[in-house]
């Protein structure tokens, strides 16, 4: 049994944020070190990193921290999140009725995918992976539909710092062939894969075009064997219709907020 990691700066900065959170007045340096029982100075060295990471704000006059806009702005990705995931749901579970394979739903998170959510098919032998787990960027399908949102030349840098790794024998590593994969993927509103991530697994994957800071894709894994070619052609067709139904709920519940919040101002 390994010994869990301990931080204590992280946690006293979360205990910080959270007493903070609980009160509309502010709390000063004083009233955060009585109240957690440590140090005026152990506190004052957190909450400089805090403030200027930010997620804090000293008022000039009374001396007391608030929260800042990073963590609105942290919160906001949260929720929107959270947000796709219940809009995508149904339409993901309707699409893996139709097709019998397992469908994702992932977001871009650095040079990786992260699985927000899935739907796995009834199949014995499946493709599956839990939420909150990770794929590389190049993990074909996926990766091309979400480099295909970008610009080219943002993605032609990537390609370039990063590499294109051979996870088997049909995996496309010159950078060339990889963009022009990718330039039919945008045309088309959808990528494909046939053996280039995981030998004898194919998959579909497309792009949601929903405006937001960090880019998101539904994908279609399946073996080889069950998602054969008429399958996969049938698949291009359904997956960018589920998108596109994605796409217009994302669509209707923005405008409802800002519906809502035009409400409130007035």
């Amino acid at each position: 049994m390994t010994a869990k990691y301990q931080a204590p700066a992280v946690k006293k900065a979360f205990q910080i944020l959270k007493l903070i959170s609980n009160t509309n007045q502010g709390l000063g340096i004083s009233e955060l070190a009585k109240t957690l029982g440590i140090s005026k100075g152990t506190v004052h060295g957190v909450t400089s990193i805090l403030e200027e990471l930010g997620m804090i704000t000293r008022d000039p006059a009374t001396k007391k921290y608030e929260l800042g806009l990073t963590l609105f702005e942290l919160g906001r990705h949260a929720y929107s999140q959270i947000d796709l995931r219940e809009i995508a749901r149904p339409i993901i579970e309707n699409l893996m009725e139709k097709i019998q394979e397992t469908v994702f739903l992932g977001v871009l998170n650095g040079d990786h995918v992260t699985i927000l959510d899935n739907v796995e098919c009834r199949h014995d032998f499946k493709i599956t992976s839990p939420i909150g787990a990770t794929i590389p960027l190049f993990a074909s399908a996926t990766g091309k539909a979400l480099l295909a949102v970008m610009e080219e030349e943002i993605a032609r840098e990537i390609i370039r710092t990063r590499g294109l790794p051979r996870y088997t024998d049909r995996s496309i590593t010159d950078p060339d062939q990889f963009l022009a994969e990718i330039r039919m993927a945008r045309q088309r509103g959808y990528a494909t894969d046939y053996e280039e991530y995981i030998a004898g697994v194919r998959a579909v994957a497309a792009p949601i075009d929903e405006n937001r800071n960090r880019l998101s894709a539904i994908w279609v894994v399946g073996f080889k064997a069950s998602l054969d070619d008429s399958k996969m052609k049938a698949l291009e067709k359904e997956i960018r219709k589920a998108t596109e139904d994605i796409n217009q709920k994302l669509h209707e519940a923005s405008r409802e907020k800002v519906h809502s919040r035009s409400g409130d101002i007035s």
